[in-house]
């Protein structure tokens, strides 16, 4: 088997090759793409069989799906450090189908948003375990680019799946849609099953106690930068997660372009995948740091920009689809980054770390997304605001986590990429 610089580096175990490892985690982190992207378009569908009474109130499939992956976050990340990364995602992922198919079979809007209540609950290990998995084998700046590749793989995912989703709608009723998504959730649980290692080592193990989680916690939250990255995650994804809860109603209400909407979606999404490929070049030469803060300061330039062209009435379908490509790049810049910064301080305890990590940033983004959802006025306004206040508030946050001190890289070798320091 050839050997990839990074793995030789961060001296992981041998028995999956680095192309697979990032194939597998970015499909394990894809099936939340894939719980929420596809029902995009059959939404109007959905509230129609469902007797769903406001337009609005549809985007309650998408946000209880958020709020179990929060709760989710909390709990399997725990349980992963105890247990071993494998032996908890798998069974997880189990049940994860299972209420997939409980929300195919949904016959009133309370069964299914039960059900997506539970999937994004089991769901909630698959993003937590697999940001573990990552973090057992790299850390720093090696973590960070390791976590763009895997992004950049992940983002084909949201690209096409409303296209995907689009296209069941054309041959068969929405509920295929969840049936599709329960087959390939199972073609990945067997994938990761028959190749994944367990990569967290037998030292690294933790016994579930009150004192082991109080002290991880205590350690998230004393570490600034940890703190202070996971709070700027959330807050800068809840204009992800508007963007999600709007886009739908923005084409189809505002511009009526149904026919268009899974390309525009693609186009949107796809700047993202460009964003996170080119994060993991650039992440060994300029660090993690510089990257995300610039990205930040762009989003809010480029969302106040926006905001002069809606007030002046020039919006249009075409300047919307280039300002939001455009604001969903630079938010990639901070989505590996932020992770892979928050996260540096912990070898032992890395389950803990991410499943606070996750719950934290789910909870924030999703109540300050569903805002920007409800909010919702026939207009690009309220998200475009929503983006810019967020960008600002996490950048605020950042400067607060640095002590005022940013576009700094920290000088300490052992967080940065070994294959960019062999280079030079």
């Amino acid at each position: 088997m050839t050997h990839h610089p990074e793995i030789v580096a961060a001296q992981p175990k041998k028995d999956i090759a680095f192309r697979e490892f990032v194939m597998l985690c970015a499909c394990l982190m894809a099936m939340n793409a894939l719980s929420i992207d596809p029902m995009l378009p059959a939404l109007p569908d959905i509230g129609r069989d469902l007797a769903i009474p406001h337009p609005n109130d549809r985007q309650l499939i998408i946000s209880v799906y958020f709020l179990g992956l929060g709760v989710g976050s909390l709990l399997f990340g725990v349980l992963s450090d105890r247990f071993g990364r494998k032996r908890v995602l798998g069974s997880t992922m189990v049940l994860f189908i299972l209420s997939s198919i409980a929300c195919a079979g949904a016959q009133s809007f309370t069964m299914m948003l039960a059900g997506r209540a539970c999937a994004g609950f089991f769901a909630g290990a698959s993003r937590v375990i697999t940001v573990s998995i990552i973090r057992d084998r790299f850390r720093g700046d090696a973590m960070a680019r390791v976590m763009s590749l895997i992004f950049a793989v992940f983002m084909l995912i949201p690209v096409m799946a409303p296209a995907f989703g689009q296209a069941i709608l054309w041959i068969a009723p929405w509920r295929w849609i969840f049936w599709a998504l329960t087959i390939l959730a199972t073609l990945i649980l067997l994938w990761m099953m028959s190749r994944m290692p367990e990569t967290l080592l037998p030292e690294n193990r933790l016994r579930i106690s009150a004192a082991s989680l109080l002290r991880t916690v205590g350690t998230v939250a004393r570490t600034r930068s940890s703190i202070g990255y996971m709070l700027a995650s959330g807050v800068v994804t809840g204009g992800l997660i508007g963007f999600i809860l709007s886009v739908q109603q923005i084409f189809f209400d505002i511009f009526g372009a149904q026919k268009i909407f899974p390309f525009a979606f693609a186009a949107i999404a796809g700047s993202m995948g460009i964003g996170s490929l080119l994060n993991s070049r650039l992440v060994s030469r300029f660090g993690a740091r510089r990257l995300s803060q610039t990205a930040l300061l762009c989003l809010v330039l480029i969302n106040g920009a926006h905001l002069g062209v809606i007030l002046t009435g020039h919006e249009t379908i075409i300047s919307f689809i280039a300002f939001q490509a455009t604001a969903m790049l630079t938010i990639a810049f901070t989505a590996s980054n932020f992770s892979a910064i928050s996260m540096e301080p912990f070898a032992k305890g890395a389950g803990i770390a991410s499943s606070f990590q996750a719950f934290l940033t789910t909870a924030l983004s999703s109540t300050l997304g569903s805002l920007v959802g409800r909010a919702f006025d026939g207009t690009t306004l309220p998200l475009t605001l929503g983006l810019m206040i967020f960008g600002a508030v996490s950048l605020l946050i950042v400067a607060w986590a640095e002590h005022g001190k940013l576009f700094t890289r920290p000088h300490r070798a052992a967080l940065r990429d070994p294959e960019f320091e062999a280079m030079h």
